[in-house]
């Protein structure tokens, strides 16, 4: 982790070298871009297992709480910033800023020095690996199934936001973008409930909660219409409510894997975890612009909406709804969930 955050640094920094030179081309850009994206799985992958390493098992729910609340709030002060440092310093010179973040994550990273589990024996290789082992666990393959169905959804719904808004809606760029922030502002209230929730219906109902309440209020979406003002608050709502949901599903999904998974598996199967999770998004934007083109923007928002919400079907005929509590493997102390 501290390797592929220097390395991202290094990369950033090629950017405005080149800028300063005066020979940035695009082809640079898409390759820093590809660098940075790749380094990132790295460090993604490596994450998991460093979790636990540091966070003792009764306090993996507070612990994912913390780690995605302070993700909320860069998403809420980062924009912000980014723009304001691109309006200061110019784009390319922003980027400095932006490197020397990832040269503090490694002078952190390089303080602590956690206990880590040996790796398991490599057998069949490491992704499809951890693909195997999430077959056999009901409570794993079922999650993975319910965010992968919910973010090929959404994400359906992304390619096609901003054209609806603009475009049938009739949003100014300031006001589709104080609504869209309303997502990010709602991550917030979510990671601030999420604890109190899942102590008083159960770690494995709060997920299915977030589950469902990240994507309901998106049908809201292709209902909108009237007023500007109208379609305004309602879109505000439903972004804000959904930030709400995708933090509580968030948090508990990441209590439940630091509490489920075998630590000398955790790297392979967040990795298998991830490429099917992330890998479908691509997929989703693409489905996006192909069912926005055939039906139009509205019928794709409804078709794309209904899909989210019933990706909670995965969990639901699951073993999840009835997990009050998180499960703890063999050699911890505690209660089994």
């Amino acid at each position: 982790m501290i390797a592929t955050d220097l390395a991202r640094a290094a990369v950033l920094l090629t950017v405005p070298l080149a800028y300063a030179a005066g020979v940035l081309t695009l082809v640079q850009l898409y390759a820093a871009v590809l660098a940075v994206g790749t380094l990132s799985v790295f460090f993604n992958v490596c994450n998991p297992p460093l979790f636990v390493a540091l966070v003792p098992a009764d306090q993996y729910l507070r612990g994912t709480a913390l780690i995605n609340g302070s993700r909320a709030a860069t998403y809420v002060a980062g924009p912000g910033l980014g723009g304001l440092l691109v309006q200061l310093l110019a784009a390319p010179l922003a980027l400095v800023v932006d490197a020397l973040s990832f040269l503090v994550s490694a002078a952190f990273l390089r303080r602590i020095d956690p206990a880590e589990p040996p790796p398991a024996d490599r057998e069949h290789g490491g992704t499809a690996e951890g693909m195997r082992w999430i077959r056999r666990d009901p409570v794993i393959r079922a999650t993975l199934l319910g965010t992968a169905t919910v973010n090929l959804f959404t994400f359906v719904i992304g390619a096609l936001f901003v054209l609806y808004a603009t475009r049938e809606l009739h949003f100014s760029a300031g006001l589709l973008g104080a609504v869209m922030a309303a997502a990010a502002v709602g991550t917030l209230l979510g990671a601030a409930v999420t604890g109190r929730l899942s102590a008083r219906i159960g770690v494995g109902p709060a997920l299915l909660f977030g589950l469902v309440l990240f994507p309901a209020p998106l049908l809201l979406f292709p209902l909108a219409g009237g007023s500007v003002t109208a379609s305004a608050a309602l879109l505000f709502g439903a972004e804000f409510l959904s930030g709400v949901g995708v933090m509580i599903l968030d948090i508990t999904a990441g209590a439940v894997f630091a509490a489920c998974i075998p630590d000398a598996l955790r790297s392979r199967v967040s990795g298998a975890y991830q490429a099917v999770n992330y890998g479908v998004r691509p997929l989703g934007s693409l489905l996006g612009g192909l069912l926005g083109s055939a039906l139009g923007l509205r019928p794709a928002l409804w078709i794309a909406a209904v899909g989210a919400v019933c990706s909670g079907l995965w969990v639901l005929f699951s073993p999840i709804p009835r997990m009050r509590e998180l499960p703890v493997q063999d050699g911890e102390e505690g209660s089994e969930g």
